[in-house]
Formats: structure tokens, sequence, C-alpha cells
């Protein structure tokens, strides 16, 4: 069959997916070393299910002890340097990777010392919190990037130097224990909520994630989008948004979904005849969707819940629309293209058969179904994945074809720890810049100083504030990137009226879009490693299929409706269908096809209709409409005339 026989060499997509994604350039062992890390990463799951089981440890207690496994994975898994062997175990990195674990578990050991002591720090306390930050540094380096460190150093020295400080910045300035003290023996820093949510629901939803593409499950939801679309005009482009977005609900990594299902669609694109650049844009603008899309969104979304102080269905529940909105932005962008191009879909008999797939793979999918039950029921988050990891161990021995073996539930076990490393890496380095936050009081200072800039009005505040988030998207992992910009940027959107949860899913949708934001867009360069095109058209072409991403954040702050958590169903469903429209005006102006080729003044009319119906509003919906119907007609007019002549 067609698309069984266009993927790309796995060797080659993963050479793709270690240079793009940096969390997935690791140690390969082999032998007694191999055996050790896995043990490491197989104990670790094992007392993440444990405590889920019977109680998690402690807020401290539990967050030192997952700190401690990942410290001591991290720098067995990511060597000091790219040059060193990936096949030698280094003594340095052995021995931090001791350090990494007896840091920690010097809080285990001293608990009750550390409360009786009430924030007093000691010699020794000093020591181990001084080198326990450093490692959370190094390892930062190590798994998540460069750029993450630096963002870390420069809230670390703005601690120290408060008193040199310019105007509104200024701070009276901490000394060394003070810092320490704060950053790692209480739990405002280090230890605070971002860690406590990777040691908690963040573990135990990856662990499924894992669980779930080790039952075939990736395979299952590609098929399953060939059948329902593979033959429409432009097919395989539609498959590959229909595709992304299903693997989406399971994988919170865009550069991983880029490589799992675009080494398989973006062949058959560029077969049909999508130019490379546009396929490559295809596969990474949908696949960044991934985060967004329910009921499993990137870890970031779980830090937004406790941060906002509402149940995570209710993330679930706001986010449901705007990715709806978001993956019919890029399938509009998909269709007036294969129109434009004239592109047809694949031969249906090439295609496998709905009801053949849902037969003998359908039970795949109920472990998705019993986890969204199972929130919308009231379960707690870990609870409903502790259910939902069992079940999809359960489901998938109902047939032979799908059945996991012993030691596949083991490695599902190690992968799993191996998978949250750069997540619980990044929440324990954004808990620094919490803790600094917190301490000097510069996040209510900065949020003062971007009001200030913006002269007090809320547009150019959300500009301002979506520039921060894609600047820091470009460096920093989105868990890092929606830390800093919930803590800085998000306050002041709140002074100015903005409900608290549109102003945090505000900032969270563009610490995504980054990925697909040039000049650096790892979605997109990732793409373009498999289809052979440029990175920065490919990242070019990605970003106008997710348009709708730069749009609708916009547009459930000025109507948070749309996140449902104002208005009537009758405004939802007005605000749903007037957006819809607006997208498929924008998307035919960015392609230059609606029902004919756009002439360039066209096209400029069909974006301000577009932008018109997308701002909430009567008389904007009416105008932007009208705008979009004459284009309309004068096309039909003239395709009609063409085909006359």
């Amino acid at each position: 069959m067609f698309f069984m026989t266009e993927k790309l060499d796995p060797k080659s997509a993963d050479d793709i997916l270690k240079k793009y994604d940096k969390e997935s350039d690791t140690m390969m062992y082999k032998g007694v070393m191999a055996k050790i890390v896995s043990a490491i990463a197989i104990t670790f799951s094992v007392f993440q299910l444990y405590t889920a089981t019977f109680g998690v440890l402690d807020a401290q207690l539990q967050r030192a002890v997952h700190l401690g496994f990942g410290l001591a994975l991290g720098y067995l898994l990511y060597p000091t340097r790219k040059s060193w062997s990936r096949y030698k175990v280094h003594p340095f990195d052995v021995l931090l990777a001791v350090f990494g674990a007896v840091t920690p578990a010097y809080i285990v050991m001293e608990y009750q010392h550390l409360v009786l002591r009430s924030g007093t720090v000691s010699g020794i306390d000093l020591v181990v919190g001084l080198l326990g930050i450093l490692l959370v540094i190094e390892a930062t380096r190590r798994i998540v990037g460069l750029p993450m460190v630096c963002v870390v150093l420069a809230f670390l020295i703005y601690a120290f130097a408060g008193p040199y400080m310019p105007g509104v910045l200024a701070h009276r300035g901490l000394t060394i224990e003070q810092l320490v003290g704060h950053l790692y023996f209480t739990t405002e820093g280090i230890f605070g909520i971002p860690l406590g949510v990777s040691s908690t629901f963040i573990f135990l939803f990856i662990l499924f994630g894992a669980y779930l593409e080790s039952t075939g499950l990736g395979k299952f939801f590609i098929d399953l989008a060939n059948a329902i679309a593979g033959w429409a005009s432009g097919g395989p482009a539609k498959v590959a948004v229909l595709s992304s977005g299903l693997m989406g609900t399971v994988s919170g990594s865009s550069v991983a979904n880029v490589v799992g299902t675009g080494s398989l669609t973006i062949p058959m694109m560029k077969k049909l005849g999508y130019h490379k650049d546009f396929a490559g844009a295809v596969e990474a603008a949908a696949s960044t969707g991934g985060q967004l899309m329910p009921p499993v969104m990137g870890a970031a979304a779980f830090l937004m819940a406790e941060f906002v102080g509402v149940p995570y269905i209710d993330i679930v529940k706001a986010a449901i629309v705007p990715a709806f909105l978001y993956f019919a932005g890029i399938w509009l962008g998909v269709h007036f293209e294969a129109k434009r191009g004239n592109l047809k879909g694949i031969p249906r008999n090439q295609l496998p058969k709905i009801g053949t797939i849902l037969r003998e793979r359908g039970h795949l999918a109920l472990p998705l179904i019993v986890i969204v039950y199972l929130l919308v029921s009231g379960y707690t988050p870990m609870r409903a994945a502790l259910v939902a990891i069992v079940l999809s161990i359960l489901c998938s021995a109902l047939r032979k074809s799908t059945r996991m073996k012993p030691i596949e539930i083991v490695r599902g076990l190690d992968r799993g720890a191996r998978n949250v490393l750069s997540v619980l890496v990044a929440c324990a380095s954004a808990g620094i810049i919490i803790g600094v936050v917190t301490k000097t009081g510069v996040g209510l200072k900065l949020a003062s100083g971007l009001l200030d800039l913006s002269g007090g009005l809320l547009l150019p505040t959300m500009f301002f504030t979506m520039i921060t988030a894609i600047i820091l998207g470009m460096g920093v992992p989105t868990t890092a990137n929606y830390v800093i910009t919930s803590t800085i940027a998000a306050p002041a959107l709140v002074q100015m009226g903005v409900p608290v949860l549109c102003a945090h899913m505000f900032v969270f949708y563009f610490g995504i879009i980054a990925d697909v934001t040039p000049p650096v867009a790892l979605a997109a360069f990732a793409g373009s490693g498999i289809s052979g095109g440029n990175p920065l058209r490919t990242g070019i072409n990605a970003s106008k299929l997710a348009i709708a991403a730069f749009i609708i954040p916009y547009m459930f702050v000025l109507s948070p409706v749309l996140l449902m958590i104002e208005g009537t169903a009758f405004d939802l469903l007005l605000t749903i269908l007037t957006a819809l429209i607006g997208m498929v005006a924008l998307s035919s102006a960015l392609i230059g096809y609606l029902a004919d080729d756009c002439s360039t003044i066209e096209r400029l009319v069909l974006i301000a209709g577009g932008l018109m119906m997308i701002k909430p509003g009567f008389l904007t919906d009416i105008a932007g409409f009208a705008l979009f119907v004459v284009i309309l007609f004068l096309q039909l007019k003239r395709r009609k005339s063409a085909v006359q002549a």
C-alpha cells in the first residue's frame, strides 16, 4: 500500500530527531553500564507509581527524591561535551551523577533538622545547597540548552545586584546565605510548584504516553487519518494535519511529533506534488499544535492548572475550541494549496478501511477515552493517569497483534523515566527563577514596566507579551517559557482586567508557537531535515499555516467565551462560526487561492475581512463577512467565465 511504502529510513529519522531535539541526543551505553542506567530509570518510575498509588510523601521530600533521580539519570545520559564518545562512560559524569543524587538526598536525611531550624542555614547546608543549585544549572545546560542557563544566570545576578540596579528594578540585594536558603531549602525555589507538578502529574502522564506509543497507537492514528482523509484533494497533507493532531493527544514534544509522523507523511506529500518546503511546513505546524490538543497537553498545561488554581479538566475544557480553530486553520491552508496546485489524493484502493482499522486496533484508543471520562468525573489528574497507565497495558493485551510482552512493559518504565528528564530539569531551573522573583518582587516591577511601555493600553500590552513569549520560546522549552512569562508578563494582562485563565493561556500559546517562528524554529527545521527543504523557507511557510495560533490568543482575551468561561452556548457557536469564516478568508489570502487565484488586491481585502470577523463584535463581523462574500462572488464569476471561454 502507498501509505506503508513511503516511510523515511528510521536511522535518518533518528538522526534528525537528535539534531533538532536536544533531549533525544543521549548516551548509548552497552553492557553493564546500560543495565545500571536502565535499573536507575526503572526504579525511578517504580517510585513514582508507588507514591501515586499509596500516597505522595511530604512536598519537599517527594520533590527531593524526584530531583535526585532526575539529576543522576541526566548526568549519566547527557555527556559534558558533545565531542565525547556516546558509548563510553566518563568518570566525571559518574561523579556528577553521584553528587546529583546525594545533594537532594541530604534534604531527605536531614528533613526533621531542617524543619526545626526554620530557615536558618548552617555551614553544611550552605555547601550542599550551593552545590545543588550549580548541579541543576549544569544539568539544564546539558539537557535543555544554554539559552535557558543564560536566563537563570541573569535572574541570579539580579538577586545580588539589586542595590546597583536603576530605578524601579532596584532592591536591597540578597546575601549568599539568604539566596541558597530560599532556593534550596524551601518550597519557594527549586522545590517549588513546577517541580511539584513534575513529581506528580507530569511524570505519570509522560509514562502514560510512553506506554501508548509502545502499543502502536501512533501507527493506528496515521492509518486512521489515511482512511479518513487520504483520498481527498491534497490527501497526504491533510493526513499529516489529522494524524499530528491525534498524536498531539499523547505527545507533548513538537520535534518528536514532527519526526514520528513526518517520517511517513512528508515523503507522501512530496510524491503527491507538494513542494518540499511546504511539505515540511505542514508537518511542523500540525505537530506544534500537539501541545495545544486536549486531553493530554504539554507539560506547561499542568503547571497552568496549579498557577491559576483550577482543576486540570478546566484547562482541558478551555483548550478545546482554540485547538479546533488552530487545526482548522492549518487544514484550510493545506486545502487551498492543494486546490491551487490541482493536487489529488491517494486512490481509495490503496488506503486502509476505517472499519478494519477500528476493528483490529480501535481498542488502543480506549485509555484516552477513559482518561477524559475520569477527569470529567472529578478524579485527580494523578489518579486518572495511574488508571490510564494500567488500562493501556490491559487494552494492548486484547489482541495478540498489539499485546505487550513483559519485557516491553519494563522497557516502558525505562522510557518514561528518560522522557521526563527535560521537563524535570526545566521545572527545577524555573524554580530558581520563581525563587528570585518571589524573594525580590521583580515580577510585579517588570509587569508595571510592561504596562508603562504599552501606555496602559490592552492591545500594545498583549503585543509586547507576545513578542516576549516568542523570543523566549526560541531558546527555552515551553515549560520554562510558560513559567517565566506567567510570572512576569501575565500579571500585566491581569492588572488590565483580563481573566486570569485567559492571560495564562495567552502566554502559553505564544510560547508554543515559537517552535515554528523563524529564525529559530526547531519544529520547522526538523521538518526541513526530513523533506530536504530550506529551513528558513519551511519556517516561513509553517508560520503562514499556523497563522491561527497568532490570532486565536487575541480572540480569547477579547472574547473569553472561546475558553468557555463566559457567555452562553449561542455566543460560543456564533463566535466559532465567524472565526471559522475569518480563518477561511485569511488562509486563502496567505495561500493565494479561494475559488480562483487571488490578485494582490483580493488578498488584501480577504486579510482585512478575515481579521474583522476574527475580532469579536457584530459590526465587524458583518463588515468582514461582506468583504469575504464579495471576493468569493467575483472569483466564482471569473472562474465560470474562464470555463465557458
